[in-house]
């Protein structure tokens, strides 16, 4: 698997062919009709399942497999990152930057935890040959009247 730098989508890339090619991506009708779903409304957080909802609802004929298999291209591609919650869910993050979440059990929520004065402190040396790439937070909430 390689792994390329995370991209750098701003509001003024809103040629998403162009966004995809420079990515490292053809611009099929799929992938296109997903990215633009996926980074018309900033950054988000979302399930392969909810993105494929959305698709469903806007007239994208694509399936769910089809779903997973974009997202995890884009994730290669450094699109997006992918926030794994508890086994087999996971969410794709269009923030690509290094940072952590808040994750909220009853609803399923992941949300962006502010990094202002954020420090992770006492990370053991990897072993010889490796490095850190990045290191996950992500913090479980409940509700404290459940």
């Amino acid at each position: 698997m390689t792994h390329h730098a995370p991209f750098e989508t701003t509001p003024a890339m809103k040629n998403v062919p162009a966004m995809l090619r420079v990515s490292g991506l053809r611009p099929t009708r799929q992938r296109v009709a997903l990215a633009e779903l996926l980074f018309a409304r900033g950054d988000r957080h979302v399930t392969a399942e909810r993105l494929h909802e959305e698709a469903v609802s806007n007239d994208v004929p694509v399936s769910l497999a089809t779903v997973y298999n974009t997202l995890h291209q884009f994730t290669e591609a450094g699109l997006l990152r992918e926030v794994a919650v508890e086994g087999a869910k996971t969410y794709f993050d269009t923030n690509t930057s290094n940072h952590c979440h808040f994750f909220c059990e009853s609803d399923g929520v992941l949300m962006d935890i502010p990094t202002e004065g954020l420090r992770v402190e006492g990370l053991p040396e990897p072993p010889e040959g490796m490095e850190v790439s990045r290191v996950d937070v992500l913090v479980r909430l409940v509700d404290k009247s459940a």
